[in-house]
């Protein structure tokens, strides 16, 4: 089954609703169904009439379970509801160890497992932290390689903290007002 036609039928729209909603032609759902992948235009209208993100629709579909299967899938496996309140503490917990940059994957790793929020906006959050901590040293070296002098390596690392600081306090923000993340990438490092 295709990405498109699964998600479509998961919101139970017929080939002929969708193009209606996407003003996509059924011909070009059909194709796209049948195993072409969307792109441009055509991407971003089917997104947008599903209310998904348009990275969504180039994933593998999603695995149906059977109800034989779902009784043997552990109750840790299941995706639990999200806990917006415990998401922001998993968010501001990398706060804490900005200074300190393994810290501040790993605390929220450990919160995320054991406040049982293994959803993908914990792992939207732990993916960003991991960006975060390859880039800055990469950013730190080439600061170091431009030998531009004491003073501005100091202001390098001060801009490099608090660019992470301010990830982490937009991020938190966001998950108030919106229940989303700011700050997150098209894909998952978990």
């Amino acid at each position: 089954m295709s990405k498109l036609k699964a998600i479509r039928e998961q919101k139970n729209l017929t080939q002929e609703e969708l193009s209606e909603k996407s003003k996509i032609s059924v011909r070009t759902i059909q194709r796209i169904e049948a195993g072409t992948e969307p792109k441009g235009y055509t991407l971003k209208a089917l997104a947008q009439s599903l209310e998904i993100e348009e990275f969504e629709l180039l994933q593998d579909p999603p695995q149906v379970i059977s109800e034989n299967d779902e009784a043997e899938i552990s109750a840790e496996e299941r995706e639990m509801p999200i806990n917006y309140s415990y998401i922001k503490i998993i968010n501001l917990s990398s706060l804490i160890f900005t200074l300190l940059p393994p810290l501040n994957i790993f605390v929220p790793l450990i919160l995320m497992h054991s406040m049982k929020q293994r959803n993908s906006l914990a792992r939207q959050i732990i993916s960003v932290q991991m960006i975060w901590t390859v880039m800055a040293p990469i950013t730190f070296m080439l600061g170091i390689f431009l030998k531009l002098g004491k003073q501005f390596t100091l202001i390098l690392m001060i801009l490099i903290v608090l660019s992470n600081v301010f990830i982490i306090l937009r991020n938190a923000a966001e998950i108030d007002r919106n229940k989303k993340l700011f700050f997150r990438l098209k894909f998952s490092m978990l």
